[in-house]
């Protein structure tokens, strides 16, 4: 059983970056901004990457460094998405 504070945490970073993924994803539809929909990919996949460790580990059965290691790159790509909305060149 996850502790009730520990799912509390993740559950609050998981609304919160999906918030931040849907005002991301707005400011993308109502400017047409290539860089607001990485960034709204981003924080869904760092949002997705909070509650992952939990499910892999007791739904998979996996062990918790096997859990770690995909919640790990789940959140990792989600920063990919950040920084290439970071660096990307306009086109144009």
């Amino acid at each position: 059983m996850i502790a009730p504070p520990v799912l509390i945490v993740k559950l609050i970073t998981l609304v919160l970056s999906l918030l931040v993924a849907y005002l991301a994803y707005h400011g993308y539809r109502r400017n047409q901004s290539a860089p607001m929909l990485y960034v709204s990919v981003g924080f869904v996949f760092i949002g997705v990457g909070t509650i992952c460790e939990g499910l892999v580990y007791r739904l998979l059965d996996t062990s918790l460094q096997s859990a770690a290691v995909v919640q790990a790159l789940i959140v990792s790509s989600g920063l990919l998405f950040i920084l290439a909305s970071l660096t990307r060149r306009p086109t144009g």
